[in-house]
């Protein structure tokens, strides 16, 4: 060897090395959505592409890492900005997990969630679940969320009438004014709302824009929530029809149930029973027809007192072709569906489980009783299949279920096979606070609605307020560092078929309206009255957090009448009337409009999701797919800002245009056009106070495929 030749290509090197252009972090991007592994969700034992992005011959190395080791990733494709690496992985039927380390000459950098880093922390790698699937019609869908009782009377012959049976205490109330505010104890209070007030109202949801309507629990139950359920195998008649109706209400100084035989027969009557689930049937058949897929509530953790199993207000003693209920004999067929504490109790034993003690909420037994086990997998099957053929669960207090968490996963895994066997495009979606990786593995619930990474994240931003209006914290006001690392975090959690389905909210029936929180007011109606709710309030933050609520990765839900200004402290407040005849058009017109964008795009649907810009209340980050980018923007703050913004890592060109496809502003929205030059990869942004924009890349180019279609 000639070493005075070696001595000088080793300068050269060096040299060449040395003008190196700067490291460039802000390009260095991948996810686990399918623009960046292929398929996107991968099978069991097959194999998945899986991509890195880096600018343009800016890096020496990267390596896919992952508990069999180091893996050099070898470059795949290259465009006018960026370099594309990938790494083909034999899967197993166990999850991947993964990160990446990067080097561009004496720098070296992790890439994991949460970006660029420099440590090395399992919590935030990429994982990949071989075999795990969610429904393609869930992914980034817009729900709507309806509490039957309150969003529309179709039926006034169904109402429940005063003193119809007691509830709690006291005797049922048939509320006639629909405009009035719920009483503080409003469980017993009863508007009117229907399945037929639903159909009545179909052609408002689908012009609204809606994909599916969630329900909350429709069977047969004494509350207005029915969260309290007394029959699993039926709707109930006050929301169904009633076409047989004798019997009498209950009479003054009567107290016990067993008196009231109007209620009785109107919720034990076979003819009731039948019309009811014939109803419901219709309202799914009329939103299939429309396009509208429709999601019922499941409270499998516990039931009602009501309960026709438990029987302790002595409803169905007496009814024909009823069993005797485990509160009456100890000889019921379904003594074992409860856990009783005295065995001396009998006849009308009061003492046993309730969830979290409460006697009105006796806790299911599943532990005890395989039969209650399996007559819920049934139930679980029968609601998605035909004549009723719903479209999926979100499950009540999901982690409470059983008596161990050993037993919550058993019981969710068997509930799973059932409801997918029945229908395998159904969505299983729990409600769920904290993290919920221990049941988003594949083999239990698809996702959770997204409190963590979502509402509470987004609610303390914009007004510094805890979801039920407790509390107000100036520290988080704004605070966009806290923002992100708290999306961060909570979003780790999540596999990405699981975050793209995730219910994002704003508001629903156990939190404060949102639009009440604007007001930042710390109370509820009992300290403060109902009227503070609708006091001082902010449509334009209102505004910016729909924005971010229909831009975000998830499936965006819309609790009933927030579209329509709804307020409302927390429950019972949440839950007010939808306000027909006094809506508030121009925040309506508004949702119709960010829908649309929403469903238009699909990078708003299944795209990648950056983090762009963070300041004091000012938030900003691209959605993008290969063929698609899009920039949002919020300014929080009370006065007008001017910044400067890269965007070229977003995929688009360092010279274009963007154009504008929506901006609100303290006055209102507009959709007008409006174009911002892209100049050496930064847009320049002058936004109004308390606004949000969104931006998207025009194409002047012919469209480029699929970068994960690329030729082998």
């Amino acid at each position: 060897m000639d070493f005075n030749r070696f001595v000088k290509a080793e300068q050269s090197y060096q040299y060449i090395s040395s003008m190196r252009p700067v490291f460039n972090r802000k390009a260095l991007f991948t996810d686990t959505t399918g623009n960046y592994i292929s398929p996107a969700e991968p099978s069991a034992y097959g194999e998945v592409t899986i991509r890195f992005r880096s600018a343009k011959n800016n890096i020496d190395r990267v390596f896919f890492v992952n508990k069999n080791g180091k893996h050099l990733m070898l470059k795949s494709e290259s465009d006018e900005y960026f370099d594309y690496y990938e790494h083909t992985e034999q899967l197993e039927n166990e999850k991947l997990i993964y990160y990446f380390e990067i080097f561009a000459g004496a720098i070296s950098c992790i890439f994991d969630t949460r970006g660029v880093v420099m440590d090395i922390n399992e919590y935030y790698h990429f994982q990949i679940i071989p075999g795990f699937k969610t429904p393609d019609w869930a992914k980034g869908a817009v729900f709507y969320q309806i509490y039957v009782d309150r969003f529309y009377n179709g039926d006034p012959s169904n109402d429940v009438l005063t003193n119809e049976y007691r509830y709690i205490n006291d005797g049922t109330v048939k509320v006639d004014d629909w405009n009035k505010y719920p009483a503080q104890m409003g469980v017993r209070e009863f508007y009117g709302g229907d399945l037929q007030g639903v159909l009545d109202k179909m052609d408002y949801l689908q012009d609204l824009g809606i994909d599916a309507i969630y329900f909350n629990p429709l069977f047969v139950s004494p509350s207005n929530h029915k969260y309290d359920i007394q029959d699993y195998d039926n709707i109930d008649p006050h929301f169904g029809k009633i076409v047989n109706d004798t019997g009498d209400v209950l009479q003054p100084g009567q107290h016990e149930n067993r008196l009231a035989t109007k209620y009785i027969n109107r919720i034990t009557n076979r003819e009731n029973l039948e019309a009811s689930n014939a109803l419901f049937a219709e309202v799914v058949k009329e939103a299939h027809r429309r396009g509208i897929k429709v999601i019922l509530d499941g409270v499998f953790n516990h039931c009602g007192s009501f309960n026709k199993w438990m029987d302790r207000e002595k409803i169905y003693e007496n009814a024909d072709g009823y069993e005797k209920g485990a509160y009456i004999t100890k000889d019921s067929p379904y003594h074992d569906y409860f856990q009783f504490f005295d065995d001396y109790k009998w006849p009308y034993n009061e003492v046993y489980d309730g969830w979290w003690g409460h006697n009105t909420l006796p806790k299911l037994n599943y532990e005890n009783s395989r039969e209650l086990f399996n007559y819920m997998l049934y139930i679980a099957g029968k609601w998605v299949s035909p004549p009723y053929n719903a479209d999926g669960w979100r499950l009540d207090v999901a982690a409470d279920l059983g008596h161990s968490p050993e037993f919550n996963h058993i019981f969710w895994k068997e509930f799973r096979k059932a409801v997918k066997t029945a229908n395998p495009d159904a969505i299983i979606l729990a409600e769920h606070y904290g993290s919920p990786k221990d049941w988003l593995q594949g083999g239990e619930w698809d996702t959770v609605m997204n409190y963590d990474a979502f509402m509470e994240p987004v609610t303390w931003f914009l007004t510094g307020m805890q979801k039920h209006s407790d509390d107000h914290r100036i520290d988080l006001y704004g605070n966009a560092e806290c923002f992100w690392n708290a999306m961060k975090h909570h979003c780790a959690c999540f596999p990405m078929q699981s975050l793209q389905t995730a219910m994002n909210e704003l508001s629903n029936h156990d939190h404060s309206r949102f639009l009440t929180r604007t007001n930042r007011r710390v109370g509820r109606t009992n300290t403060l009255g109902p009227e503070a709710a609708n006091e001082g309030i902010n449509k334009a933050v209102f505004r910016e957090a729909v924005v971010i609520q229909m831009t975000w990765i998830g499936a965006p839900t819309i609790y009933y009448g927030d579209e329509a200004g709804v307020c409302g402290f927390t429950d019972p407040d949440n839950r007010r009337t939808y306000p027909w005849g006094h809506e508030d058009k121009e925040l309506i017109e508004f949702h119709k409009e960010i829908i649309k964008i929403h469903k238009q795009n699909q990078e708003f649907l299944t795209g990648s999701l950056k983090y762009i810009v963070e300041d004091y209340n000012v938030i900003g980050y691209g959605r993008f797919t290969k063929e698609a980018q899009s920039v949002i923007l919020i300014n929080n703050n009370d006065y007008e800002i001017t910044c400067s913004i890269s965007v070229w890592h977003l995929g688009m060109p360092k010279e274009c245009m963007l154009r504008q496809l929506l901006l609100t502003t303290g006055e209102g929205f507009t959709t007008a056009s409006k174009e911002y030059p892209v100049i050496a990869g930064k847009v320049n942004i002058t936004l109004p106070p308390t606004s949000a924009i969104i931006l998207q890349h025009i194409f002047d180019r012919p469209e480029k495929k699929n970068f994960l279609q690329f030729e082998r």
